[in-house]
């Protein structure tokens, strides 16, 4: 990943901005439609700390430099608690969110209301509006939290649905990324909802290598993963069902500062939406397998697959 010498110094301050932030209140009113303004700036595309973020922050990137603009890669932000301060800030202008978990952390109770596609998107129009972020059309595909369990684990205790699991949760070591106990999609929903204590807890990464290691040698006998994780079928892997509906829709979509939207125009606009609209679950776990099984580099993984849809 290529790193702007301009952009280094953003991430060692990062953690400041977690305690720091305030909305910027950006004006809402200006034309996209207005044209292209002069290129002053790059547009800074942000990943979590996660794979598929790195590739589908690439894909971005890539995709507003075909459409004519600059563009910066500001590789592994980091966290929600990170890099939804950055995007008010303007530190990271461009991000590649999920639909429900990006709508859970900035308004939880709001995101308990809705569990279709169309309502959480203007749910999360909405409250990312506020903060002076516009919210894209989501992708097809969907990349939502899974709870897994090896095929032993599956057979030895009949497990078939998450709520399964409360009979004998306090035998069993849940793994998953750091942040998962104060999450209302990880551990804490499954608590809440499910009713689910379990033994202990192991932090990991978030639905990587080290999650998906630990697992098949029994380090931890459940793990929180992502639908589309290459790794769950090349295992074995048995995703339990989640029969409470604790998981919303979890559609990519790209959210960019209303900012640089306005700076331009429907150019950049309809550029990601064409990409976005590209992104189904087998397309995803397929670029996945490339990064995750196969090791190639995410700005590869990304070069790749828009060469194939003609995009580069």
């Amino acid at each position: 990943m290529r790193l702007a010498p301009k952009l280094l110094g953003l991430v060692a301050g990062m953690t400041l901005i977690a305690t720091g932030c305030v909305s910027t209140g950006s004006d809402r009113t200006g034309d996209r439609s207005a044209g292209v303004a002069p290129r002053t700036d790059a547009v800074v595309v942000g990943a979590f700390n996660f794979s598929e973020s790195r590739v589908l922050a690439e894909i971005f990137a890539q995709t507003v430099r075909a459409a004519g603009f600059d563009a910066e890669l500001l590789g592994e932000v980091g966290s929600r608690e990170i890099m939804e301060p950055a995007l008010e800030q303007g530190q990271v202008d461009l991000v590649a969110e999920y639909l429900g978990t990006a709508l859970t952390f900035l308004d939880p109770v709001a995101a308990d209301s809705v569990r279709n596609l169309s309502a959480a998107h203007a749910e999360l129009q909405a409250r990312f509006g506020e903060r002076g972020i516009e919210v894209l059309r989501p992708s097809p595909g969907e990349n939502r939290n899974e709870i897994v369990v090896t095929r032993r684990t599956q057979k030895k205790f009949g497990l078939h649905d998450i709520s399964d699991l409360r009979k004998v949760a306090g035998e069993l070591i849940l793994g998953g990324p750091p942040e998962c106990p104060s999450r209302p999609l990880c551990l804490q929903g499954l608590e809440d909802v499910y009713d689910l204590h379990f033994k202990a807890f192991h932090p990991l990464d978030s639905g990587g290598p080290a999650t998906v290691a630990a697992l098949g040698a029994g380090e931890i006998d459940v793990a929180l993963l992502f639908t589309t994780n290459p790794a769950i079928d090349i295992n074995g892997f048995v995703v339990l069902r989640d029969d409470r509906r604790l998981q919303p829709s979890e559609n990519v979509v790209p959210v960019i500062r209303h900012e640089v939207v306005s700076r331009y125009g429907d150019a950049l606009v309809d550029s990601l939406n064409a990409v976005t609209s590209k992104l189904t679950n087998v397309t995803l776990r397929r670029l996945n397998a490339r990064a995750e099984i196969d090791h190639v580099p995410a700005d590869v993984v990304a070069a790749e697959w828009l060469e194939e849809q003609g995009i580069l």
